[in-house]
Order: C-alpha cells, then structure tokens, then sequence
C-alpha cells in the first residue's frame, strides 16, 4: 500500500499527492451537485407520504414497499457501483446515474398506478445509488488524503441540504401545483446537472492518471470485493455505518411525518419544520464532526458511539413517554440529535478509506455504504409491518429500532481492535518506506 493511503491526519501530505486547489473545488461542485439532486429525488417520498397512500390506495405496509425497494436496489448496488468506478471512473458512472434517477423520478411523476409508481422508484434508486461512492471517489483523486474526512462530510452536508430542498420547496409545491407537475418539475433539476457533468467534469487532475487496471473478469471482481472485505477497517466501516444512519433515514424517508402528525398529533406545517430541524442539525454537526475527526483520528469510534448512545436514548423517551403525546421540547431535541446521524455514518468511510489502496477505493467504500441502507431497508419494513399488525402502534414500531441498534454496536466492539492493531501496522509500515524510498 502507498503510503497515501495509509496517512493519517497530521502527517505531511506525500509526495505526488493530488493538489486540491480552486479547480479541485470547482470540479467536485459539480459531482456533488449530482448527490444534491439524488438526495432530493430520494427523499421527495417521505414528504409525499401521505398523498401517496391517498393516491394509490394503499396501507402502511404497502407504502413502505416504495422506499424499502427504492433501499433494496440502492443497497444491492453499492458493490457493483464501486467496482465500476474503479474500472470506468466518474464521469463514466455519474452520467449513467443521472440519466437513470431523473427517468424514475419522470416516472413517479406520471405513473397512473401502484405497480408502475414502484417500478420508477426502483430505476431511480439504481440511478441514485452510482452517485454518492462516484463523488468520494472524486474526492480522493482530486484532494490530498488529509482532506478526506472533511471533504466526505461536506459531501454529506451538501446530500442534507437535498435533503431540505425537498422538505421545504417540494412540500410546498406537491400542495401548491399537484403531484405531477410538481414531480414532473423537479426532474428538470437532473437535466441541469447532466448538462454540467459532461461539459465540465473531470475524473483527476492532469497528471495525476490512475494506473489502468487489467481486464480480468469476475476473477478480479471477486479479488476486489475479497480484498477489501478481508480488511477490518472495511467490516468496521460497514458496521458504523449501519448503526449510525438508519434511524434518521427511517424518520426522514417516510415514517417521521405519519408519526408526528398522526401519533404526535401535530399539523403537516409543524411536522414539517420538525423534519427540517433534523435536516439542519445534520449540516451542522456534520461540519463539527469532519473538523474533529481531520484534526484527532481517535475521536471516531468514540463520536461514532457517542451518537448511537444519544440517538438511542432519546428515541427511546419519546417513544415511550408516559402520555399520549411527547411534549413539544422533546420533539425538538430528538430531531436535534436525529440529524448527527448522518454525520456519524460517514465516520464508516474514515475506517473504511486508510484500510484500502487508492485502486480499492470504490469497492470498500461500497461495501461500507451498504450498511446503513440495509438497516433503513430493514427498519422501513419493519415499522410498516409492525403499524399494520397492531393497528397503528408506533410504540411498538419504532421500537424495532433498538434492534438493529444492538446488533451493529455488538459487531463495532468485536471488529475495533482489530481494524485498529492493522492501521497502526500500515502507518508504520508506510512511514518506514517514507525514511528509506531515495528522493
């Protein structure tokens, strides 16, 4: 391994390394304004929950269908997605990605039934799915190795604010114009974007080409994946993200407003602005968390728990709250800590990222974004599944979430050590070839 990729905060950017820059600014703006895009198509259902039951007919269970296979597809890509990356590079995986979620959001737009609504929300996960792994990827070949934890977490703050283009201009349009236009409108965004990521996109800076990899078919495939998976930086990336992220994406996606309004018993506007704050405080804790983390590696794990502990904790009090209603300040701090979530699941990528050569990349971050997914996909039927079967008891439901909690907290603790003994080796290692490898 380079000893790039085994630098940690602190140390001296090596020699060759990418040179970020005004360019390199310029260039990942566009990728991530793809991610920005795909964020507000994903989450475009969880403020159009409602109205989607209504226009379809269909219960708790059958609506969840949408995001659980929506998850489903996104999930089942991360590891294809990233071996294409590696192989194609971005500008390659992102057109196709752009191309593909704005055709499902065009869909969900005009789809006069259930059956052909779901098949639209399964083709823009597909497409949503190339984006965030391409824009890491962007970041890595076109930002010294030092940037990474901040430059993903900016990613991610930039998917937030998605996030809130789609809670607070979507919301209001889907009321103001109805579904199909305001549906119809929103994937005009996605031709914007595609217009920039030819024209202007760049995979690496000029002499800074990655070395062509052989053409090996599924055997280099499978050496890919085994690779990366044997590392237990990669596992332990996959485990955080799993535990970090799911109980915002469930709350965002689409059962937080039916809870608030229907269980809470607060109005659509005031749940709205709700599921804003948790939006807001993503961005913000996401700017705190990537600072830390770039200054202090050893903050991750701690951070990372510390927001599982918090997240759990509140959930719990809300959810189980003697009356019938939480009380308003509650709420809000809930929300609060619900949007360091996202924060805390890019800290997977900070284990994930120094365990792997620049050649593995795509691939191991793949695998780690496959785990918050899988937990949002599980959770997401679960909670449907659960509100059906007890005639509307989010209690009950929501608290399908400690679950999946123990069970991603279990396999952190058992994978740490080991992800932490085989980083201390490769620092080590790449320090020793830094002092003898001649100028």
């Amino acid at each position: 391994m380079s000893s790039a990729s085994a630098s940690l905060p602190g140390d001296p950017p090596p020699e060759g390394a990418p040179p970020g820059g005004r360019r390199a600014v310029a260039v990942w703006g566009i990728g991530v304004s793809v991610y920005f895009v795909a964020v507000i198509f994903r989450t475009s259902l969880g403020v159009a929950g409602l109205d989607a039951a209504d226009r379809f007919d269909v219960g708790a269970s059958t609506l969840s269908t949408f995001s659980i296979l929506q998850l489903l597809v996104y999930a089942g890509m991360q590891i294809p997605v990233g071996l294409l990356v590696d192989r194609l590079g971005t500008k390659k995986v992102l057109t196709l990605g752009v191309v593909l979620f704005t055709a499902g959001q065009l869909g969900f737009a005009f789809s006069p039934s259930y059956g052909m609504a779901l098949a639209s929300r399964a083709l823009l996960g597909c497409g949503d799915a190339m984006t965030f792994i391409s824009v890491l990827r962007l970041g890595t070949r076109w930002f010294p190795a030092r940037r990474g934890p901040l430059i993903a977490q900016l990613a991610g703050l930039v998917g937030m604010a998605g996030n809130l283009v789609s809670t607070l201009v979507l919301a209001r349009l889907l009321h103001g114009i109805g579904w199909t236009a305001a549906f119809a409108g929103s994937a005009l965004a996605g031709v914007v974007v595609l217009v920039l990521l030819v024209l202007f996109l760049k995979d690496h800076p000029e002499g800074h080409e990655p070395e062509p990899l052989p053409h090996m078919g599924a055997a280099y495939v499978r050496r890919q994946i085994a690779a990366s998976w044997r590392e237990p930086g990669t596992r332990l990336g996959l485990w955080v993200h799993f535990t970090t992220q799911f109980p915002a994406m469930v709350f965002l996606l689409l059962w937080g407003l039916p809870f608030l309004v229907e269980a809470q018993g607060l109005s659509r506007a005031t749940a709205g602005e709700l599921l804003t704050l948790v939006v807001l405080s993503n961005m913000a804790v996401g700017l705190v968390y990537g600072q830390i983390v770039a200054r202090h590696h050893g903050a991750r794990l701690p951070l990372a728990l510390g927001t599982v502990g918090a997240t759990s904790l509140l959930w719990a009090v809300t959810v189980f709250w003697p009356a019938d209603r939480a009380p308003m300040w509650l709420l809000v701090v809930l929300c609060t800590v619900l949007g360091a979530c996202g924060p805390a699941s890019m800290i997977g990528f900070d284990f994930a990222r120094p365990a792997n050569p620049p050649e593995r990349q795509g691939t191991a971050s793949g695998i780690t974004n496959m785990g918050g997914f899988v937990a949002s996909m599980t959770t997401l039927f679960a909670v449907g599944a659960l509100l059906d079967a007890t005639g509307d008891d989010y209690t009950v439901a929501f608290s399908s979430v400690f679950v999946l909690q123990a069970l991603g907290v279990s396999q952190i603790l058992r994978l740490r050590g080991r992800a932490a003994r085989r980083e201390r080796e490769r620092l080590v290692a790449s320090r020793v070839e830094t002092v003898h490898v001649p100028a």
